[in-house]
C-alpha cells in the first residue's frame, strides 16, 4: 500500500493537496513564528467587534480625525442615539474607541492609530475588488 492518501471529493474540488506530504522543515519554521492561543483568541474577538456594519460605519466616521459626541455620530450615521451609544459601548470594550466626558457631553475618538490603519487597510482591500 502507498504512503499517499487520496480524498476523491477534495481532489475534484481542488481544495486540498492530491497527496499527503508534510514538509517538516517548513512546518517547523512557521511553527516558531505562530502566536499563542490567547493572542489569537483576542484577535478573533477584535474581528468580531469589526464584524458589524454599524460599528464599521462608526469607526469609519471617527477615522476622519475629529472626536464626535454621540449626538453628532447619530446624525451622521442616521441612527438613534441609543443605538449608536450601544455600539460605542461595544467598541469601547474592544478598545477600538475611547471617550472623554466634558460636562454633560461624551466625546468619542478612535483609540489609536492602529484602529485607523485597520479601517484604512480594510477599505483598501474592499475597494481593490471594485
Amino acid at each position: 500500500m502507498s504512503s499517499y492518501s487520496y480524498d476523491i471529493d477534495a481532489t475534484l474540488n481542488g481544495d486540498t493537496c492530491e497527496i499527503e506530504y508534510v514538509d517538516q522543515e517548513k512546518v517547523d519554521s512557521v511553527r516558531g513564528k505562530l502566536k499563542g492561543q490567547e493572542t489569537l483568541f483576542d484577535l478573533a474577538e477584535l474581528f468580531k467587534a469589526l464584524g458589524d456594519s454599524t460599528r464599521i460605519r462608526i469607526l469609519h466616521t471617527l477615522s476622519h480625525g475629529d472626536e464626535l459626541c454621540v449626538c453628532d455620530l447619530a446624525a451622521l450615521i442616521g441612527m438613534s442615539q441609543s443605538a449608536v451609544s450601544h455600539q460605542l459601548r461595544l467598541l469601547r470594550i474592544a478598545r477600538l474607541v475611547k471617550h472623554r466626558k466634558s460636562g454633560k457631553m461624551v466625546y468619542y475618538s478612535l483609540d489609536d492609530e492602529h484602529v485607523k490603519k485597520l479601517v484604512e487597510l480594510g477599505l483598501d482591500h474592499v475597494e481593490e475588488r471594485h
